[in-house]
């Protein structure tokens, strides 16, 4: 099993921390959600997301990437029991890809939701916003 330097879970608060760095592609997302799959299969109860998504330096995403991603984890996820996702960004680009996500899996147990402040996505995730920083 590889550990991803840009993944932080904190098993206390049932919740899985990405900040990705530098270029965001496909192959890097495609390596994330395997890991995300596997923890998923494994976790005795589900965790929550946040994505950091402000040390992104280029979004190399076509719209059919995202779009089939966020159905596939709609479908994959159907039946189990809710999580929330939160994703910080401050970029306008990430902003898009973000509202994408969040509309094809909407009405599905996957509550997906942008935020621009840190100490908001903690409070929605009802966490301490220092559990969402990583070095």
């Amino acid at each position: 099993m590889e550990i991803l330097p840009d993944i932080q879970f904190h098993e206390d608060l049932h919740l899985i921390v990405w900040k990705p760095r530098g270029i965001l592609d496909e192959a890097a997302v495609n390596k994330i959600l395997a890991d995300l799959v596997r923890r998923e299969a494994t976790a005795a109860k589900p965790f929550n997301r946040f994505c950091d998504l402000s040390a992104v330096e280029s979004f190399h995403l076509t719209f059919k990437y995202v779009f089939h991603l966020a159905l596939h984890r709609r479908l994959s996820y159907a039946g189990r029991e809710p999580v929330k996702s939160a994703f910080y960004v401050t970029h306008p680009e990430a902003a898009h890809i973000v509202k994408i996500h969040a509309l094809l899996t909407d009405f599905s147990p996957l509550d997906v939701k942008m935020f621009e402040e840190r100490k908001a996505a903690a409070k929605w995730l009802g966490v301490p916003v220092e559990s969402l920083t990583m070095p």
